[in-house]
């Protein structure tokens, strides 16, 4: 490591969750400051502290953000003091602030050996603020900031904006960590330099709206698959094995990383016997399960899929099918009506359910992704002249069954 590089403060990106609660955190602080109206600022994440604001090139505040590490404030003594250090940007009269997610007996100040003082950080009239408050607090922020603007408010509106800037937050992460694995730069460096504007954050808020349902709902399944998988790590973490800990942490990282246009893809084939509008939380759930109940590793490349000895495609699905031709036919319904789901369908036709009673196996009688709109293919097809295409919906042994082959 060279000299240069180590004058920068250690960072927090390579860890699982690095990023999870204090990027919450750090749009709700950010937020704050723009309804008060300060739009003057940088926001940096995982160098200087967990994150800071920076003013003109200089740190203005510095936050420390600690999720459930206990509910005594002597849990939090070393990271307290930690954050009284007089180092690098942090200098003497720095203001400084310490996030909880927990309720403490003790939230004064923290005077530590420099002589500085760390406040708790106030949400309201409390001095915490809980993973499951801190995404409805946000909202609350946008909410009052579009008010302020002509913007016809809704809750669409909110839920799409706290989206596409928590999806902001979290790529600002990822590419700090590309900087550092794939273009060589330090990590520590790419965090440090790597700040996002105000005007950028304020901009997202006003000049996103929904007007696509199917752009909508993509940022929100985003969202919601993130934080349900996230949501799942806390709580198994002490029980996964180190297999299963593996494969969700690359399933969450892949959702992180791909594109919001390309996750409609995985929208419409979580549930390919609906049209795609909104996924269900049971869809999300039952989706992540199979993928972690399935004993073979899945390939994360665009859509998340297998391959099985003779390279045909299998993907996981949040079906639920009680009877195989209410499902029949509730997919060929939606092909006829929907090109998108066509097209998707000739290229992965194995398709795993989350529960099935038994394999089945139907004709769709289509025989190419462009006899949506070709009404001589329909004629040709009705007649059977043509050979058409066959989808298999798959239990899931009999899924690894053929994996395993």
């Amino acid at each position: 490591m060279s000299q240069q590089e180590e004058t920068y403060p250690a960072s927090a990106i390579s860890s699982w969750s690095g990023f999870v609660y204090q990027g919450k955190v750090a749009l709700y602080h950010s937020l704050k400051l723009i309804l008060d109206g300060d739009f003057d600022f940088d926001l940096q994440l995982d160098s200087t502290d967990d994150f800071a604001i920076y003013r003109n090139g200089k740190l203005h505040t510095a936050h420390q953000v600690k999720a459930k590490v206990g509910k005594y404030r002597k849990n939090y003594a070393k990271a307290l003091e930690q954050s009284t250090l007089i180092e690098h940007d942090k200098i003497e009269g720095t203001t400084r602030y310490f996030h909880v997610s927990v309720p403490l007996e003790n939230t004064s100040d923290h005077k530590g050996a420099s002589g500085e003082i760390v406040k708790f950080y106030p949400y309201g009239d409390s001095f915490h603020c809980g993973l499951g408050e801190i995404e409805g607090l946000t909202k609350a922020l946008i909410k009052k900031i579009c008010e302020k603007q002509p913007v016809t408010v809704s809750d669409n509106l909110i839920n799409f904006n706290y989206c596409l800037l928590s999806e902001k937050i979290s790529a600002k992460a990822i590419d700090n960590h590309k900087l550092n694995q794939v273009d060589g730069f330090s990590e520590k460096k790419a965090a440090y330099d790597g700040r996002i504007n105000a005007r950028d954050i304020l901009d997202e808020v006003l000049l996103q709206n929904p007007y696509q349902d199917r752009d909508y709902y993509a940022v929100n399944l985003k969202a919601r698959l993130q934080a349900h998988l996230e949501e799942r790590l806390d709580q198994a973490l002490p029980t996964m094995s180190d297999v299963t800990y593996e494969r969700a942490k690359r399933l969450c990282e892949h959702i992180r990383i791909t594109d919001i246009n390309e996750l409609k893809t995985l929208c419409q084939m979580m549930k390919p016997s609906e049209r795609f509008q909104d996924v269900q939380t049971n869809d999300i759930r039952r989706y992540s399960k199979l993928i972690q109940a399935i004993s073979v590793e899945p390939i994360f490349n665009d859509l998340p899929h297998y391959l099985d000895s003779e390279n045909r495609f299998y993907v996981p699905t949040a079906l639920d099918v009680d009877e195989s031709e209410e499902c029949e036919s509730d997919m060929i319904n939606e092909m006829k009506n929907n090109g998108d789901l066509l097209r998707l369908l000739f290229e992965y036709n194995h398709l795993i359910a989350s529960k099935a009673k038994e394999s089945f196996s139907f004709n769709s009688k289509f025989t190419n992704s462009d006899d949506f709109d070709d009404k001589q293919a329909t004629a040709k097809r009705e007649s059977n002249i043509t050979r058409s295409l066959c989808i298999s919906v798959m239990t899931k042994d009999d899924a690894e069954a053929r994996l395993n082959d």
